[in-house]
């Protein structure tokens, strides 16, 4: 498996931008990524630990804590005709409300900054993640949002990205764990 590192000088810190999330507008075997969050001015990606500390009869204090439910929110999200990841939200949320659909979309969290030596970003597929759309509207005179929360989830592939002209193609690392 490839070492990533911080591609940036010491002392410099990391642009928010080369942390992004895709979601597929293609198929499993043929995905499309489209990044998500045009227009959101300031989006994170959450970590539920679900850490639990508990104190023996001695009076030690210990902690343990579970794989993270990770997680995220984009708020607002401007309706644009031009984005197919958010045209498939449109019909599966507003048009459909399918709610089955909804709750296993493929997402990649691409991580630019974190780079192998061949300029392989580092990169974690999520195939079964939860997209919610939390509203539809907008303030009077402006544009029409639509809030979404996901969850990443499903079985997490890591690997690696590459970014070519806006294009992102996703190579899994989960058959070279296998067969170490």
């Amino acid at each position: 498996m490839p070492e990533f590192t911080v591609n940036t000088p010491a002392g410099q810190t990391v642009q928010r931008k080369l942390f992004r999330a895709y979601g597929n507008s293609g198929t499993y075997e043929s995905p499309k990524w489209n990044v998500i969050g045009k227009r959101v001015e300031d989006s994170s990606t959450e970590m539920d630990w679900s850490e639990e500390s508990k104190q023996d009869i001695l009076g030690n204090t210990w902690a343990t804590m579970k794989t993270p439910i990770v997680s995220q929110s984009f708020d607002p999200c401007e309706i644009d005709s031009g984005d197919e990841y958010q045209a498939k939200l449109l019909q599966l949320a507003i048009i459909d409300q399918d709610a089955q659909a909804l709750s296993n979309q493929d997402l990649l969290l691409v991580h630019l900054y974190l780079q192998d030596g061949k300029g392989n970003a580092f990169a974690e597929r999520y195939p079964s993640s939860m997209v919610k759309p939390t509203g539809l509207g907008g303030e009077g005179g402006g544009s029409l949002t639509m809030p979404i929360d996901v969850t990443f989830g499903g079985e997490r592939e890591k690997g690696s990205a590459r970014l070519d002209g806006g294009i992102v193609t996703f190579t899994s690392n989960t058959s070279a764990e296998e067969g170490e």
